[in-house]
């Protein structure tokens, strides 16, 4: 008792720490070089819905980073003092102060519209999101998938493929869907049946798709411009919510894949923990040996899990076709993949979580187009980093506070 007390007791002078840190990097990050006479302006302009101006936003930039400053400072000074009962909650309210003194820093004497912001941090968080829930429901039946890459690589091609031949967006998607899965497929026999190391298989199903998917690319779709065009999902204005002011036609005025997704994400949350079957999934992910001993099928649980995870990832590369660009060009998942494991690993193999984390690296990637057409003094080089340094230091910091299914990455060996 006494050492979860003093872990305690650290925990929540870290914290304070922390919150202080941020408040010292404010300052001295976005202070110097900033004048009194400089404003920032954020717009509230709205492309869609038809809904009545927002008047903009304009303030004296220094006053809002001193602000911003202050909170932290203040957070910081009651969490050593009297300390807060959510401390990471608190945390992230702290590391919205600093992205907010960070946007009033880069949008000095000049304007940023945050309506399309929020909605570029969304559209850039749904193929993160869908990489994340392929790995939760492949990592919480004890089976780690590093293939998500290629999955998802597999349906946009397929996606682009199916329909451009046949000119209809739901034959695309369901092919990219279909692709993901026989993908996963191939994993699963190899982890599961054949117990490959699964790290070894997932970067092989990376290397073969992405082999065969930049072969065929280059040899027919880059030759013949109709076997690469295919239609896109047109955008659908939901009744009341696309009228909500700021957010509404941004959140709410999207492609039927941006809502399949985030309805993806509560549905598999409810599955994983109020169902049958999500007990069974999270029973072979933690203890598969008493599973087994209940009854419970291990090895097809886990095919089950992975092969639907694939299709989810399908439904990932489907949106980067069918929702985005209306065509297929090679490596055009970019990593997304391999930031959906850390989306995941971030939100504790909780949809909900990996969700959350997701819309953190969709900012990260939104951010650094909006600071280009800003033409912020930082080197594009470092902007086009900025998704995989948040990457890195979100991993950096939550790995070994965040707990992964007691028995994810072992094979399974029934006596």
């Amino acid at each position: 008792m006494d050492d979860k007390a003093t872990a305690k007791t650290r925990r929540a002078l870290g914290m304070g720490i922390t919150y202080l840190v941020f408040a010292l990097l404010t300052w001295v990050l976005f202070v110097p070089g900033t004048t009194s006479e400089q404003l920032t302006t954020f717009t509230f302009n709205v492309t869609a819905g038809n809904l009545p101006p927002i008047p903009d936003l304009t303030f004296h930039t220094l006053t809002g980073i001193y602000l911003m400053v202050a909170l932290a400072a203040l957070a910081g000074v009651w969490q050593l003092t009297k300390g807060f009962k959510n401390v990471y909650l608190i945390l992230g309210l702290v590391s919205v102060f600093f992205v907010l003194a960070f946007l009033a820093w880069a949008a000095r004497d000049k304007s940023m519209n945050l309506t399309g912001m929020i909605g570029a941090t969304l559209l850039s968080s749904i193929p993160i999101t869908l990489a994340a829930l392929s790995g939760v429901m492949c990592e919480r039946s004890g089976v780690v998938n590093i293939g998500i890459e290629g999955m998802m690589l597999s349906g946009a091609f397929m996606s682009a493929l199916i329909g451009s031949v046949t000119h209809s967006t739901w034959w695309g998607l369901i092919a990219a869907v279909l692709a993901g899965g026989l993908t996963a497929a191939l994993l699963a026999v190899m982890a599961i049946k054949y117990q490959v190391d699964q790290i070894v298989a997932g970067t092989a199903i990376n290397i073969l798709t992405t082999g065969l998917t930049s072969y065929f690319s280059s040899r027919y779709l880059q030759t013949n411009g109709a076997l690469n065009n295919p239609p896109t999902f047109d955008r659908i204005s939901l009744p009341l919510l696309g009228k909500i002011p700021i957010v509404g036609p941004s959140l709410f005025n999207n492609t039927l894949v941006v809502y399949t997704a985030i309805v993806l994400v509560f549905l598999i949350y409810w599955l994983l923990f109020y169902t049958r079957w999500g007990l069974r999934t999270r029973a072979v992910g933690e203890h598969p040996r008493a599973a087994d001993t209940l009854g419970i099928n291990v090895f097809r649980m886990r095919y089950i899990n992975v092969i639907l995870g694939g299709m989810v990832a399908g439904l990932g590369g489907a949106y980067l076709v069918l929702s985005s660009v209306a065509r297929f060009d090679e490596l055009m998942t970019a990593g997304k993949g391999f930031i959906g494991l850390a989306a995941m690993i971030f939100g504790n193999w909780n949809p909900i979580g990996a969700f959350g984390a997701s819309l953190i690296f969709g900012f990260a990637d939104s951010l650094q187009t909006k600071l280009a057409i800003l033409r912020v003094p930082i080197p594009s080089q470092f902007l086009l980093m900025a998704p995989y340094l948040v990457t890195m230091i979100v991993l950096a910091g939550v790995v070994g506070q965040s707990r992964p299914p007691a028995a994810d990455g072992q094979p399974y060996e029934k006596e």
